[in-house]
């Protein structure tokens, strides 16, 4: 099993960004948090690094269906989806989205009713990510 659920998109960062916030509010989706690695890095310990955003992704329903199953489940939300500039190919960004199916391995693996809200959050995140790449040239 993979971490992440991933492509990858020849555009630049910010049009990156924009793009896998559509993708994720077409899955019902809302950034909750946003956090700049490379800004934060930079001002804490005055490394440099790649444009690297963290955001912190929540499908209302599908968190709420997991809360129901196990409140620790909590833990593991909002789901991260990264978006990265490829530091080996300047022209590319990657975008990788936790793989929801880890979740359950991790956390609860033996609570009934945690394995279908994993399948139906694996379902969502991967037609978001599935939904960046416009054609071959971007996977």
């Amino acid at each position: 099993m993979t971490l992440a659920l991933s492509t990858t998109l020849h555009t630049s960062f910010a049009d990156a960004v924009d793009r896998t916030r559509k993708a994720l509010a077409d899955q019902g989706f809302g950034v909750l948090t946003e956090i700049d690695m490379k800004a934060t890095l930079k001002a804490k310990l005055g490394e440099d690094m790649e444009d690297y955003l963290i955001l912190g992704a929540c499908n209302p329903p599908l968190a709420h269906r997991a809360v129901t199953v196990d409140r620790q489940i909590g833990l593991l939300l909002p789901c991260n989806v990264v978006v990265r500039a490829d530091p080996a190919d300047p022209g590319a960004v990657l975008i990788d989205a936790m793989n929801p199916q880890v979740m359950v391995q991790v956390q609860v693996a033996d609570q009934p009713g945690l394995g279908a809200v994993a399948d139906d959050a694996t379902v969502a995140l991967r037609a978001a990510i599935d939904s960046l790449a416009g054609d071959v040239g971007d996977r």
